[in-house]
């Protein structure tokens, strides 16, 4: 991993577009009553399932499953310019936006055509959220490796990046306190994959319960980010420490009694572009 290195957090910037002509793959998932909140719309956590979704049915579809089987979700931004409500049809384009040797960025759209029905009757702006996962090529053993050939030619042409290194985005170190008491976040045997790793779905289960308490959050277009930063074993216990400044919230996912970072959470205004 030699091409990751650290860095302090850039200016937030909008996600690049699609180059224009480039290849990217498409699919579409109903929205349904278990992807949302008491108020319809669609969580963060099932967004992040879409994009767990679309990336499975692309290997599938692509065939490089076979060649490159392994893949571990780094860092996953969700710009929710507009939300997602039920009842709809989220359709998804999948396209890599920059990439490595090892890594890439892999980028989603995903557009909401609303629906109304007996719950939900009154009209609803289509939804529209763009997504970026810096996703790492790893063996067997977890440790990085090198993307096949195959498919380092097919992503290398969706974009002009093809030095794409790490920057973190989410400040690392937690404070000593937050502006709220911590609070233990209980995980699931359900949270769990054959792998033993954690959804990165649970991870966003994590900020919505403060998005309930706070939910101005997300009256506004917003941005979120979470960082992976260490496995989350089973049977772990994890702390939530939390820091409100203003319009922004940061959370850290900290492990056991020694209060290790295990993962970063943001959720600020969207970005505007220069």
């Amino acid at each position: 991993m030699r091409e990751i290195v650290t860095a302090n957090p850039p200016p937030a910037q909008p996600l690049s577009a699609r180059l224009e002509g480039a290849e990217y793959f498409e699919a579409q998932y109903r929205v349904r009553t278990g992807d949302i909140d008491q108020d319809m719309r669609v969580r963060l956590d099932s967004v992040a399932r879409y994009l767990q979704d679309i990336a499975n049915d692309n290997a599938d579809a692509a065939g490089f499953g076979k060649t490159d089987p392994f893949w571990i979700v780094r860092r996953t931004i969700i710009d929710v310019i507009r939300p997602f409500s039920w009842p709809g049809t989220v359709y998804a384009e999948r396209w890599c936006g920059a990439a490595s040797t090892r890594w890439a960025n892999m980028r989603v759209t995903m557009a909401a055509k609303h629906e109304t029905n007996l719950f939900n009757p009154d009209p609803r702006e289509d939804g529209l959220i763009e997504t970026e996962g810096f996703w790492i090529n790893v063996n067997a053993q977890g440790m990085p490796t090198r993307i096949s050939d195959e498919l380092q030619a097919g992503i290398n042409a969706m974009t002009n990046e093809h030095r794409l290194r790490w920057k973190s985005m989410n400040p690392e170190k937690a404070p000593e306190s937050g502006s709220e008491p911590d609070r233990e976040f209980v995980l699931r045997a359900v949270d769990y994959d054959p792998f033993k790793h954690l959804n990165n779905a649970a991870y966003l289960a994590v900020v919505e319960e403060d998005v309930l308490a706070h939910p101005e959050l997300v009256d506004r277009p917003y941005r979120m980010v979470v960082e992976y930063l260490r496995p989350i074993e089973p049977g772990a216990t994890i702390t939530v420490r939390r820091l409100r400044e203003d319009d922004r919230l940061t959370l850290w996912l900290l492990l056991g009694e020694e209060k290790t970072v295990a993962a970063t959470i943001s959720l600020g205004p969207l970005p505007i572009a220069a």
